[in-house]
């Protein structure tokens, strides 16, 4: 456990792998992790917390994966993220946020469809909780943080699983 929070897993949804022509949209992608925690074991903000403080948390999502030590989150500096930037949210709007990001392909693949559905909607219906972190100001871009066209990030609570879930859809 890393500050109250185990990594359980996640999955990576790469659009590329499902679409006949890889160059358009192709470099649309979501990720998720997965973490445990104990139930009732802190309120919102402090699991918030929790997983900015996970080494989970430490990744640019531009090729280099989780590096523990790492100073940047997505095209953040990390130092710059608190859990007070992440606005709650209903899945509604979180729904319509993502179908408005996955909108240019009206027609997704089968198999899209079914990943997105399972490993993002599915997940947003279970949850109690979701926060989403809105776009940033410059000054908490890091020194290359641009190189995301788009970038959206939810985080899910679901108490009854004792799970929260961190959620990257974007494209580079």
């Amino acid at each position: 456990m890393d500050n109250g929070l185990a990594h359980e897993g996640g999955a990576f949804i790469n659009f590329r792998r499902y679409l006949p022509d890889p160059k358009e949209h192709g470099y649309r992608w979501v990720d998720i992790k997965q973490l445990r925690f104990s139930a009732g074991s802190l309120d919102d903000r402090g699991l918030l917390a929790a997983l900015i403080g996970h080494e989970q948390f430490r990744d640019d999502y531009a090729g280099g994966g989780v590096l523990p030590d790492g100073p940047r989150h997505g095209p953040y500096w990390l130092r710059l993220i608190t859990p007070g930037l992440y606005e709650p949210i209903n899945q509604e709007k979180a729904v319509q946020i993502l179908r408005e990001w996955v909108d240019p392909l009206r027609d997704l693949p089968t198999g899209l469809e079914a990943d997105l559905q399972r490993e993002v909607f599915d997940r947003l219906a279970a949850a109690d909780g979701t926060y989403y972190l809105s776009e940033l100001g410059d000054e908490v871009i890091h020194d290359w943080g641009r190189v995301h066209d788009y970038f959206h990030e939810f985080v899910l609570i679901d108490r009854s699983a004792g799970q929260i879930t961190l959620i990257v859809a974007a494209d580079d």
